[in-house]
Order: structure tokens, then C-alpha cells, then sequence
């Protein structure tokens, strides 16, 4: 048997700050649901398979470093990127890396870590 990520959940306090976010990020398209919650969905042009994000809306702040996160790589410059992901709202994060990993971290507007990759996993 063989699992395969269909979706990653992430609990937001500002859904329309985050879904604005997050689907800029990703070039994804928004789908609010009536209930305060999104879901954020590959257009066509993304590869088969691509896993949707639920932004589940949750009334509670971020606390402490996440245990989960994504790694996101680029298609083409991944410096590039991270200069779009900064004028997206994204911050810089020091989570004690070094500056030779192959990746840089950022944080989404509430904090949640994530990274870019020089390229594919390794």
C-alpha cells in the first residue's frame, strides 16, 4: 500500500489574509466555503496530482516553531521566488540554519515556516 499527500491543512486566524497569501504563493484559485474555511485548488496548468490546501479557520494564534511544513521548490529562479514571496508578506525566519542548507525559510503573514529549495529534494 502507498499513500500520497492530497492536501495539506493549515489552521489560519485571518482567512482572507492567508487565502490571499497562499494562493498568490502557489498560483492556486480560492474557494470559500460558507462555513469560514477555504480551499485553495491547482488551476489546469499545474502538474496531476498537486495537493489542494485547506485553510481551516481557527480562532487560536500560532505557538512555537511548526512540526510540519511545506518545502516549496521553483521552476525556474529560486531567489526570484523568495523576492515575490517577500512582496507577497512572507518574512524571513532563522530557525538556526546555517546559510549552506540549499533552502531558504520564510514565514507566511502568521508565522507558519516554510522553505524554498535551491531545487528538487535531494
Amino acid at each position: 500500500m502507498t499513500l500520497n499527500v492530497a492536501q495539506y491543512t493549515l489552521d489560519v486566524a485571518d482567512l482572507d489574509l492567508m487565502a490571499d497569501f497562499w494562493s498568490a504563493a502557489l498560483g492556486y484559485r480560492v474557494d470559500r466555503g460558507g462555513d469560514g474555511n477555504a480551499k485553495l485548488r491547482p488551476t489546469p496548468d499545474r502538474p496531476t496530482g498537486a495537493p489542494t490546501v485547506w485553510l481551516q479557520a481557527s480562532g487560536t494564534p500560532k505557538r512555537g516553531k511548526n512540526r510540519l511544513h511545506l518545502d516549496l521548490v521553483a521552476d525556474s529562479d529560486p531567489q526570484a521566488e523568495v523576492r515575490r514571496l517577500l512582496a507577497l508578506g512572507a518574512r524571513p525566519a532563522d530557525v538556526g540554519q546555517s546559510g549552506d542548507e540549499g533552502f531558504v525559510v520564510l514565514t507566511d503573514p502568521e508565522g507558519n515556516e516554510f522553505c524554498v529549495l535551491d531545487g528538487p529534494p535531494r
